[in-house]
């Protein structure tokens, strides 16, 4: 399947089919939290965080292009990421944009 961020695939017809998306909301485990609430203090990357987001992008797109399947997509056209802070130490992330199939 075709992910794109334009709203528009060059020099190709296709028949919107639909607004799709995929949500998750990740969290890390307590040992993760407590360390990377100590780096904080020192200031620098925190890796844990990133890889938890890293991975709900994975997760968010996969059911994104699930829901496409489901309605016959080629492609998903104009994938936007979104994301929030639902708790201290869970974030949620979605993904979405228009299915699309070729004429």
């Amino acid at each position: 399947m075709k992910l794109v961020n334009i709203d528009y695939l060059p020099g190709q017809e296709f028949e919107i089919l639909g607004l799709v998306k995929g949500t998750v909301v990740q969290s890390k485990n307590f040992g993760k939290d407590f360390m990377a609430g100590m780096k904080t203090l020192v200031g620098g990357e925190i890796t844990g965080y990133t890889e938890m987001l890293v991975e709900a992008r994975q997760i968010a797109t996969k059911r994104m292009v699930d829901e496409a399947d489901a309605l016959g997509a080629d492609a998903v056209i104009n994938v936007r990421f979104g994301s929030s802070a639902v708790m201290q130490g869970a974030a949620e992330v979605i993904a979405y944009g228009t299915a699309v199939k070729y004429k």
